[in-house]
């Protein structure tokens, strides 16, 4: 179905069974897939690809060049009906990639709302992306990332497969990030290691100097402390009930993930 509002330039084809919504704008040489849903106010501006079975939520922006809701390209994936879904006023720029789902992991790529994918960013099978969130010129994520809000990763860096990035950290330009990085965390280098906390990031979100002191305590009693990692943030997490920041920190620690946690102490 196609909203009588759509504007769909002549030069591009739109497959028999897309749903195009209202004021939806598809620039010349762009292709949508007769599985497409396009919200309201979607703009494709121009040699746009939509394919497969992908939904892209209302005001999302996709430049061209861009080839959204291919194929994963796990060689085990069984090209069944999956799904990639895009949250609501996305910026996707000029050559992204993006793969849907695979049947042997639950079918589904899932990206929220009002992130910023710059130019050749790719998005792989089976990734879970949050809200806010900016991927910077030819970032790579591996299949079944976890990126959580208001991340930021920088430019060329490349994410292993199944590894988790916690809500408003920030990856360094050309990082390879192998390892789990907790929420504020801050990482360079190749093998990443992680820098520090996230302070500029922090203060722009408005935590004020007594709250960062008491993150940063927290921090240096998990990952200098006597024990493991995970035992140090399990004997401090009752320290830090009051302070939500750290509480979240230390919650990301508590949950067991499929790769192990990037540390300032791991060797380059």
């Amino acid at each position: 179905m196609i909203a009588a509002s759509a504007k769909i330039h002549p030069l591009s084809v739109v497959e028999d069974g897309a749903e195009v919504g209202e004021n939806v704008v598809i620039g010349p040489f762009c292709h949508v897939g007769q599985k497409v849903v396009l919200g309201d106010k979607v703009e494709l501006l121009s040699h746009v690809v939509v394919i497969g079975r992908t939904q892209v939520g209302s005001g999302t922006k996709i430049f061209p060049s861009a080839v959204i809701g291919g194929d994963s390209q796990s060689v085990h994936h069984s090209a069944e009906n999956t799904l990639l879904k895009i949250g609501s006023n996305c910026t996707i720029r000029e050559g992204v990639t993006m793969n849907t789902g695979t049947v042997e992991h639950g079918g589904e790529t899932v990206v929220g709302n009002n992130n910023l994918f710059l130019a050749y960013a790719h998005v792989a099978h089976d990734c879970r992306l949050g809200n806010n969130i900016i991927l910077s010129n030819n970032v790579m994520l591996a299949g079944h990332v976890t990126v959580g809000d208001r991340a930021i990763l920088g430019g060329g860096c490349a994410v292993h497969q199944f590894t988790r990035v916690g809500n408003n950290a920030f990856v360094g330009g050309l990082s390879a990030v192998s390892y789990d990085l907790i929420p504020y965390g801050m990482l360079n280098g190749n093998p990443g290691v992680l820098g520090g906390l996230n302070i500029v990031g922090m203060t722009r979100l408005g935590f004020e100097k007594p709250v960062l002191h008491t993150v940063r305590r927290a921090y240096k009693q998990i990952f200098e402390g006597p024990k493991s990692i995970r035992e140090n943030a399990a004997a401090v997490r009752d320290t830090y009930l009051d302070c939500p920041p750290a509480l979240e920190i230390l919650d990301f620690i508590a949950h067991e993930g499929d790769r192990a946690l990037s540390s300032p102490n791991r060797k380059r």
